[in-house]
Order: structure tokens, then sequence, then C-alpha cells
């Protein structure tokens, strides 16, 4: 079992970026697919971004194409997502997670972490 732990959560105002981090321990990590997913008050979890194990495949939500970067190090056992141009709406508390084999946004991701809130004022 996978365990998954998010650090760099904070505020910020619109228009401005913040990076969040993933921490992964025990077993082979560096073979899953691994992703961001978040979760505003009231609303259901969605997709942010995911990336396959080679990092040769990536896939983002419509909402932050262009905006969000996701990054693995598989060295470190790793994952990060660059938040750029941020926009209230961004606002939740956002996931990391790990799962096989790579399908997007339709891996079956089988461990979780916490999460970590970012919060976006106008």
């Amino acid at each position: 079992q996978v365990q998954l732990v998010e650090s760099g959560g904070g505020s910020v105002q619109a228009g401005g970026s913040l990076r969040v981090s993933c921490a992964a321990s025990g077993g082979t990590v560096h073979i899953y697919t691994m992703g961001w997913f978040r979760q505003a008050p009231g609303k259901e979890r969605e997709f942010v971004a995911a990336q396959s194990w080679t990092g040769g495949s990536t896939e983002y939500a419509d909402s932050v194409k262009g905006r969000f970067f996701i990054s693995r190090n598989n060295a470190e056992n790793t994952v990060a997502l660059q938040m750029t141009s941020l926009k209230p709406e961004d606002t939740a508390t956002y996931y990391c997670a790990v799962g096989r084999p790579w399908s997007g946004r339709n891996t079956n991701f089988s461990s979780w972490g916490r999460g970590t809130q970012v919060t976006v004022s106008p």
C-alpha cells in the first residue's frame, strides 16, 4: 500500500501561483500513474491532472489546461503540481493519488493522500 502526503498548499490572490507537492512511500511507486484531484466545498471531487510513470503521457482537465503543470521525480518518489494564473474557482482541497495502469483521468487510482488546502482570493 502506497502512502501519500501532500504539502505546499496555502492562500494566494487571483493571478498568483502556488506549487503543491506529494511525497509517496511504500510499494514500487515509480511504476504508478500519479495524479491530482480537487474538491471544493459542496462539490464533488474532480480530476485535475495525471502523468504516467514514464512521464511520457500527461492529461489535464480542460479547466486547468495551460495554467497547471504536473511533474514527477521518480528518484525521489514525488509529484508536484505547479499552478499559475490562479482563479478563485481553483479554491479547493487538492489530493494526490496513485494508480495503474495508465488511463489518464480514468486510471484506477487506488491510494490517496489526505489533501492540502488551496485558497485563491479575488
